[in-house]
C-alpha cells in the first residue's frame, strides 16, 4: 500500500496545491512582509480591525513562506493555514486560531461583517508570532523538486 503526503493528496488537476520550485527571493519577500505586519500589528494605537488585518497578512504571508519554501504553491489561502503541521510542524492550537481568523476575515472581506474583539487579536498576534518563530528556523531554499 503506497502512503501519499497531504501534499500529494492536494496537487493535482483541480486540486489546491501545485508542485513548484522554491524561490529565494519570494520566500525572503515573504518573510519581510510577514514580520512588518506583525510588528505593526503591535501597535496598541490602531483600531481593532486594523491589527486584525495586519496579524491576519502577516499570518497569512508567514504561513505561505512555509509552503513555499516546502515546494508546492496554493490556489486557495486557506490551504496555508491547513498544512501547519507539515510545514512547520504546528498543532491545532496555532492552526485552529488561525483557521478561525480566516472565517472572520472572509466574513468581514466579502460580506462587511468583520467583528473583531481585543481577545481575537491577542490570540491572533500569539498564533503569529509562534508561525514567525518557525518560520525564521527554516535553512535556506533550495531549488528542489517538492
Amino acid at each position: 500500500m503506497t502512503v501519499t503526503s497531504p501534499f500529494e493528496n492536494l496537487s493535482g488537476p483541480g486540486k489546491p496545491l501545485k508542485a513548484e520550485l522554491p524561490d529565494a527571493k519570494e520566500f525572503a519577500g515573504l518573510k519581510r512582509s510577514g514580520h512588518a505586519r506583525l510588528q505593526d500589528a503591535l501597535n496598541v494605537s490602531l483600531s481593532l480591525e486594523s491589527r486584525f488585518d495586519l496579524a491576519y497578512n502577516a499570518a497569512h504571508a508567514l504561513c505561505l513562506a512555509a509552503l513555499r519554501w516546502s515546494g508546492y504553491r496554493s490556489i486557495n489561502r486557506y490551504i496555508v493555514f491547513q498544512l501547519l503541521p507539515q510545514t512547520l510542524g504546528l498543532g491545532p492550537e496555532v492552526w485552529r486560531v488561525l483557521s478561525k481568523c480566516h472565517d472572520i476575515r472572509n466574513l468581514g472581506e466579502y460580506e462587511g461583517d468583520l467583528n473583531v474583539d481585543e481577545r481575537i487579536v491577542t490570540d491572533l498576534v500569539a498564533a503569529c508570532r509562534i508561525v514567525a518563530t518557525r518560520v525564521d528556523t527554516l535553512g535556506p531554499v533550495i531549488p528542489r523538486k517538492p
